[in-house]
């Protein structure tokens, strides 16, 4: 399904990632508010087909775009198609994220720590890049807002399961900072969500699809997170609401 061609005045969000867990969470959410919503997928359709067909049943627009955020010839093509299809884009999420299987720094092959970097800081540079060619004001565009999913990871370090998870993020997080100085007097607005311990299926990629279970008792409010509590803070800060936020970090891990 594509956006009406009636609806060319609604903004429009780019959610990478979006074809499941925090991602799809947030492209719903999105619909909801008045975007036309582009959901990223690397490699299941059906899934992002489901979220898209969910956001049409409630009256709204959705595209699914096929692109490996880790590919700078994906990105270009993703985000030509945004042109095409959509005309313009108001929001980027960089939500697209990958975790390997649990094991210490002494057993990782250069290919996964590769492989986690590519997709966990290069593609949010890539779709950054395209994005602010075509939101900042300085380039003839109308502004906008970024907001880069991390992790609690990366003040933890996440050792003997995930250093090169919580690497990535840490530096996403440094990357996040000097975006958001780089172009804020461009229009645009970028800021951060660090997630903490959220039931959705990036565990099993990493071997304990129950891990939020087994460690939840470490959280202060003794629960895990939903997918739906961390898109409620990405939208917040791509919202008005958040006019003055810039380079800010949100916590969305339940004190912990």
């Amino acid at each position: 399904m594509t956006a009406h061609t009636d609806a060319g005045d609604r903004p429009v969000i780019l959610v990478t990632g979006g074809s499941r867990g925090i991602g799809a969470a947030t492209a719903r959410l999105a619909a909801g508010r008045g975007y036309r919503v582009v959901v990223n997928y690397r490699d299941n359709r059906s899934a992002a087909d489901a979220v898209v067909n969910a956001i049409a049943q409630t009256g709204g627009d959705g595209l699914a775009v096929q692109a490996d955020v880790a590919v700078e010839s994906d990105i270009e093509r993703l985000f030509a198609t945004i042109d095409e299809r959509l005309g313009r884009i108001d929001a980027l999420v960089n939500n697209a994220g990958i975790l390997a299987t649990q094991m210490p720094v002494a057993d990782m092959s250069a290919a996964r720590i590769l492989r986690t970097l590519s997709v966990n800081v290069l593609g949010p540079f890539l779709c950054a890049r395209e994005a602010v060619r075509r939101m900042a004001t300085s380039r003839g565009g109308r502004g906008g807002a970024i907001v880069n999913v991390s992790s609690r990871a990366a003040q933890y370090g996440s050792p003997q399961e995930y250093v090169d998870y919580a690497a990535s993020k840490g530096a996403l997080e440094s990357f996040s900072i000097g975006l958001a100085h780089e172009v804020a007097d461009a229009g645009i607005r970028v800021n951060t969500v660090r997630v903490g311990h959220v039931y959705t299926e990036i565990h099993a990629s990493g071997g304990e699809p129950n891990r939020v279970d087994r460690v939840k008792q470490s959280v202060p409010m003794k629960r895990g997170g939903q997918p739906e509590e961390v898109a409620r803070a990405i939208l917040w800060l791509l919202s008005p609401d958040a006019s003055y936020s810039t380079g800010a970090f949100l916590d969305v891990s339940g004190g912990r």
